[in-house]
């Protein structure tokens, strides 16, 4: 994936490390706007994905960019405990009812509603578009907590994730489902094609999978946050699915939202009771970090949603414009090098 556009100076500063043009980061970066967290953290985390063109992978390990990350991570947090509140304790017996509470009251705008009856041809391709930052990597954020549980919680997440990876066929992942929809916009499907003019929103909810799914400590999290996932997505990918035929979409192009209507309705009682239920029995000093990572999943889409709605409710885009940098030579991270 070709390095996106700065949005500020500090990811400026950051994409101007990895590209050789300078050979230091602010210390004290300041992160107050969110357009510019957000690009930062997310360049940040590709490193531990699939890397960026040109950009040593050694750059994944290196200080410089961890400790930018950790500050980072440590302003989104705050954010995130100002919108949901920080986790609290508890009763780890009562996390898969309570997942049910949190996925029930969910009231946040109805995009797929809009999406179903009334949005024009352009407004599905551009809600494609940013969906594409997320979808054409689905489940990897959520892989990354396997090796870190154990017994029925470890195999309920390897369950649900054997679906998403389409039990081991290709042209079944999910990951490949979602370029079958794109394809039919017209749309680029190389990974990570269209971080550039997705919006800051977009950006946030990846760079949230990855704040969970990244570290061992933020283990619960993950798992509030896939179950959070898997327990409110069977309504939205019906109406997503209905809203592309209306438009003329294809059973090819509306497979992706098909194939969820049918695997998330299983996925959620198994998120729910054998993956996060049995995490916080196992673990029930984190049960209160799976309820908040759910919090945060639900929270961030909620504001991601309204950010589209009112973008198209003004006849306006929900995309971003950024002419893309230009491919940079490889170049060595100077700490790692050593």
């Amino acid at each position: 994936m070709r390095l996106p556009s700065a949005r500020g100076p500090v990811s400026a500063a950051l994409i101007g490390y990895l590209t050789g043009q300078s050979t230091t980061i602010p210390a004290q970066p300041d992160l107050g706007n969110d357009d510019d967290l957000h690009m930062t953290l997310f360049v940040c985390y590709e490193l531990a994905y699939r890397g960026w063109d040109g950009v040593d992978d050694a750059f994944e390990w290196d200080p410089e960019v961890l400790r930018l990350r950790a500050l980072a991570e440590a302003r989104f947090t705050a954010q995130l405990h100002e919108l949901v509140g920080a986790p609290e304790p508890v009763d780890p017996a009562t996390v898969p009812a309570r997942l049910r509470e949190l996925a029930d009251a969910d009231d946040g705008p109805s995009l797929s509603g809009y999406l179903r009856g009334r949005a024009t041809y352009e407004q599905f391709r551009e809600f494609v578009m940013q969906r594409s930052v997320y979808h054409l990597k689905e489940a990897d954020p959520h892989t990354w907590a396997i090796p870190r549980l154990g017994g029925d919680a470890k195999a309920a997440l390897i369950e649900i994730q054997l679906d998403e990876y389409g039990n081991g066929r290709t042209p079944k992942m999910h990951q490949e489902l979602f370029k079958q929809t794109m394809r039919w916009f017209g749309l680029d499907t190389a990974y990570g094609a269209h971080v550039d003019v997705a919006s800051t929103r977009t950006l946030a909810n990846n760079n949230l999978m990855s704040l969970f799914g990244l570290h061992r400590r933020n283990r619960g999290m993950i798992i509030g946050h896939l179950a959070a996932y898997e327990m409110t997505s069977t309504q939205p990918n019906r109406a997503y699915g209905n809203g592309l035929r209306r438009l003329g979409g294809d059973p090819v192009a509306t497979a992706f939202y098909d194939e969820h209507v049918e695997a998330d309705a299983v996925h959620e009682q198994i998120a729910a009771h054998d993956m996060a239920g049995a995490f916080a029995r196992a673990e029930p000093e984190l049960a209160g970090d799976v309820l908040f990572g759910a919090r945060c999943a639900l929270a961030l889409d909620a504001v991601w949603a309204r950010d589209i709605l009112d973008a198209w409710d003004k006849s306006d885009t929900s995309l971003r414009t950024r002419k893309k940098l230009a491919p940079a030579g490889t170049r060595t991270s100077p700490a790692m090098a050593a």
